[in-house]
């Protein structure tokens, strides 16, 4: 890398050195942290489910209200630097839990592909994915739909066609 060609913010900076801005454009816009999950009781395994909050959008896989997202949904999670580095159920193509635990991230990213559609190109995001919202499917029926999807990382880049 040469002297003009600088290091993108997120090689150079800690998650707690960041922007805002900078914190925020970390999402990918996969929404799979707000899909709804489980855990086994005994051995505190979580399972993805194919159910989204009742704020998700599954065509544009992100939140219909964001600013008030906290209050409209009493679980919903506000992630900061400290709490990445501790919620067991971010999925392993996260953007602040790859950067967290010192990795790069993926292809996909907006921040590397610079087009926010790729996320969802390489099977990343949500779209299409969904069995409903929570609003309804109960949680009693929840066990019906668990999917593996949300744990995997697509291998690599597509060809170009």
């Amino acid at each position: 890398m040469t002297d003009l060609e600088e290091k993108p913010f997120w090689q150079q900076k800690s998650l707690e050195d960041m922007t805002l801005p900078e914190w925020e454009s970390l999402c990918d816009g996969c929404g799979r942290c707000c899909l709804n999950k489980l855990e086994e009781e005994d051995t505190g395994r979580i399972f993805f489910t194919s159910v989204g909050c009742r704020l998700l959008d599954g065509e544009t896989c992100g939140c219909r209200d964001y600013p008030r997202r906290q209050k409209k949904v009493k679980d919903c999670v506000q992630l900061t630097p400290q709490n990445v580095r501790e919620i067991p159920w971010l999925p392993p193509t996260c953007g602040y839990r790859l950067l967290a635990e010192g990795r790069d991230l993926y292809w996909w990213h907006p921040l590397v592909s610079g087009d926010p559609t790729t996320v969802h190109s390489a099977g990343v995001s949500i779209r299409g994915r969904l069995s409903g919202s929570e609003k309804d499917i109960p949680d009693s029926e929840l066990d019906n739909h668990i999917v593996d999807w949300p744990l995997k990382v697509p291998r690599r880049k597509p060809r170009p066609v």
